[in-house]
């Protein structure tokens, strides 16, 4: 299937009010292109690797939608135009031009399945859910897991150093806390090796049901690992939910910028002499996370490694 995409060159100003007017004129989707940088806020709710930094923001936009080109009649172009010079007269539209092109209908759900394979990490295979077990695999712990919508297949740095760290510490037996659990792999994993008991808490909602199905792929029962929508840094429903004083390992791959308020408050859920494994932190922040760790007096830092320009730091609690 073919699509007309048309490309509106306006401004940030613009883009709420654009967006309506399309929306209004019957057109469903649209994607927006600009150099707005994530506000800080808005970067907590994301629990991803990295959020790049973007060139200055000159307050230009693209807005693009799409049509069929088999509905495309042409009559949306002249509405869209008029639409636009009605607008001018209430806030700074830009150039306004529009500009047309064609692009294939692909399938951007699924399409990236082709990009990634079985690999392993020490003795752990982890495999996408489309893949088999081979007979490389027999007798080895082996993780099935498929990403969805949120982040975490274990092939990124931070989630590898994290395992690494998880297949360190855990012995069996161990109640572990799970903070921005994303598509929940660091559960799967310490409940792979032996943990007793896992809970996760993330901000996404795709992350809850993506955890839940990547357990229920592995054989994790709901009563081994449950997960919550909430955030443990300043919800006190949240906090009660997860617990205090309860858990021996607390894993979080997020961001550096959230690891920092979360290292002043997590310790109330840990006992004393568990381990908050960490990471998300790209190597610039390294210095900032550690200092920031070393206020909170019941942490002291165990190991600090690094897996190209990202950062693992663990801590223990007094």
């Amino acid at each position: 299937m073919q699509w007309n995409k048309y490309s509106i060159k306006t401004t940030t100003e613009a883009i709420d009010l654009i967006s309506s007017m399309l929306n209004d004129l019957g057109i469903e989707g649209i994607e927006i292109e600009d150099n707005v940088q994530l506000t800080q806020e808005e970067a907590k709710t994301m629990f991803v690797d990295f959020i790049p930094e973007l060139p200055p923001d000159d307050g230009t936009a693209t807005i693009n939608f799409y049509i069929d080109t088999e509905d495309d009649d042409k009559s949306i172009l002249p509405k869209v135009k008029e639409e636009l010079e009605d607008l001018r007269m209430f806030c700074n539209v830009g150039e306004g031009t529009i500009t047309e092109s064609q692009t294939e209908d692909k399938d951007w759900i699924n399409n990236w399945k082709q990009y990634w394979h079985t690999f392993h990490i020490g003795d752990l295979y982890i495999k996408p859910t489309w893949e088999p077990i081979t007979e490389e695999m027999q007798g080895k712990p082996v993780l099935s897991i498929d990403p969805g919508t949120a982040f975490g297949t274990g092939s990124h740095e931070t989630t590898r150093m994290v395992i690494r760290q998880i297949q360190k510490y855990v012995k069996g037996g161990e109640e572990v806390l799970d903070v921005g659990c994303g598509s929940g792999i660091l559960s799967v994993v310490a409940l792979k090796y032996g943990a007793k008991h896992a809970f996760g808490t993330d901000l996404d909602p795709n992350a809850i049901i993506a955890s839940h199905e990547n357990a229920e792929q592995n054989d994790i029962t709901p009563e081994q690992l449950e997960v919550i929508e909430g955030n443990i840094i300043d919800d006190s429903a949240t906090q009660d939910a997860c617990g205090y004083e309860k858990y021996d390992i607390v894993c979080a791959n997020i961001l550096a910028d959230v690891l920092e308020p979360l290292s002043a408050e997590i310790t109330q859920h840990m006992k004393h002499g568990a381990y908050f494994i960490t990471s998300g932190i790209i190597d610039t922040k390294e210095t900032e996370v550690v200092d920031c760790f070393k206020q909170n007096p019941e942490l002291e830092i165990v190991e600090v490694n690094h897996d190209g320009e990202w950062v693992n730091v663990t801590a223990r609690r007094k």
